[in-house]
């Protein structure tokens, strides 16, 4: 019995796509880290706000893709930065914007400078929500490695 040649190739090609992917997806799965951190209020905001940043920094590629929830602000995000260098409980500069739009959940991802980069495997970079209300962050969230 003899098939005819366009599907057998195209099962073929589709075998190579598949294997393809899953020798590369543990490759990449390898170079990455990941990070949480859980938004508390900060900046005399109310306490009642609240939420949670779960990120993947791929190093080879000097990306770090995001999701961010949150709940109870006083208003709408007018932006996000991740900030630092910083201790925990001390303010740090804005060093990357987390573009929006400013809605929960917030996903995406931004590229770290090799400053940046160091400052989060460190752990003195955390995510900040700005409020208009509250426009030096109303809730901070601490990026820390997780396991």
């Amino acid at each position: 019995m003899t098939l005819p040649r366009k599907p057998i190739l195209s099962m073929v090609l589709a075998a190579g796509l598949l294997a393809a992917g899953a020798l590369s997806a543990p490759a990449q799965a390898q170079r990455s880290m990941l990070f949480s951190g859980t938004l508390a209020a900060e900046h005399g905001a109310s306490a009642q706000a609240h939420g949670n940043v779960v990120a993947l920094y791929y190093a080879g590629a000097h990306v770090l893709r995001y999701t961010v929830t949150w709940d109870g602000l006083s208003g709408p995000v007018t932006i996000a930065h991740l900030h630092g260098p910083a201790l925990p409980g001390k303010d740090g500069p804005p060093e990357v914007t987390v573009h929006g739009p400013y809605k929960s959940p917030l996903s995406g991802s931004v590229m770290l400078s090799t400053e940046t980069e160091r400052d989060l495997m460190d752990g003195r970079i955390y995510l900040n929500l700005h409020t208009q209300k509250y426009p030096n962050g109303e809730v901070r969230a601490w990026l820390g490695k997780s396991e």
